[in-house]
C-alpha cells in the first residue's frame, strides 16, 4: 500500500518525534510508549511480510523495540526515528529468519497479490501460489527491497536507509526484483508486477 504524501511526516511530527526521542532517552517510559505506538503497526506488517508468519512478526516486533529501547542514544537523529526504527526492524527479521532456518519459507499469503494487480482484482488461487512461489524464490537483497516497496509502500529513500544502501542501489534491486518476477511468472501473469 503506498502512503498518500499526507500520510509521511511533516516538519513538525519530526520535531515531536526528536522531542519523544529525547524524552525517553531520559528514561520517559511515557514518550517510548508515543514512539512505540505511532510506529508499531508498520513495524508488524513489515516483519510479517518478511517473515510471512504471525508468530515471528510478533517477536521480531518485539525484538525491534526492545532494541531500540536499548539502543536509543544511538539514534543521532540525521534521519527520522521512524527510518531509523526500520533499519533496526530489518535487520530484526532478517537475522530471526536466519536464527530459524526459514529464508524462503512463507507459511501466509500475501494478500492476495492485490498491492501487484493493477485492476485490484483477486488472484484465482493457482495464480497466487505461482506468484508467492516467485517472490519467496528471489534471493533476499531483491526480495526485501521489493517486500518494502512495492507491498509495503516505502520510498526508496526509506529502504535506502534501513538496508544502509544508496538509494539508487534499492531502485536497482527493485528493478531486477521485478524482472525476475516477471521472468519467473511467464507472460500470462506480467499484469500482476509493475
Amino acid at each position: 500500500m503506498v502512503e498518500s504524501s499526507d500520510e509521511r511526516p511533516t516538519q513538525h511530527a519530526i520535531v515531536n518525534e526528536l522531542e519523544l526521542v529525547e524524552q525517553a532517552r531520559n528514561g520517559s517510559e511515557t514518550a517510548f510508549r508515543t514512539l512505540y505506538d505511532d510506529n508499531v503497526d508498520r513495524v508488524y506488517r513489515l516483519s510479517y511480510r518478511m517473515a510471512g508468519n504471525a508468530d515471528l512478526a510478533r517477536d521480531f516486533t518485539q525484538d525491534t523495540f526492545l532494541r531500540a529501547w536499548e539502543r536509543l542514544d544511538q539514534f543521532r537523529g540525521d534521519s527520522a526515528f521512524s527510518t531509523w526504527l526500520h533499519t533496526i526492524a530489518v535487520k530484526t527479521a532478517l537475522n530471526g529468519l536466519r536464527k530459524h532456518g526459514r529464508h524462503g519459507k512463507r507459511e501466509a499469503e500475501l494478500k492476495d497479490g492485490t498491492h501487484m494487480a493493477p485492476d485490484r482484482r483477486r488472484l484465482d488461487p493457482l495464480a497466487r501460489d505461482r506468484l508467492r512461489g516467485a517472490v519467496d524464490g528471489l534471493k533476499e537483497i531483491y526480495r526485501t527491497v521489493f517486500l518494502m516497496h512495492d507491498l509495503e509502500g516505502y520510498t526508496h529513500p526509506e529502504i535506502a536507509a534501513a538496508l544502509g544502501m544508496a538509494e539508487g542501489t534499492s531502485k536497482a534491486r527493485l528493478f531486477r526484483a521485478r524482472e525476475q518476477l516477471r521472468n519467473a511468472l511467464g507472460e500470462e501473469m506480467r499484469e500482476y508486477v509493475r
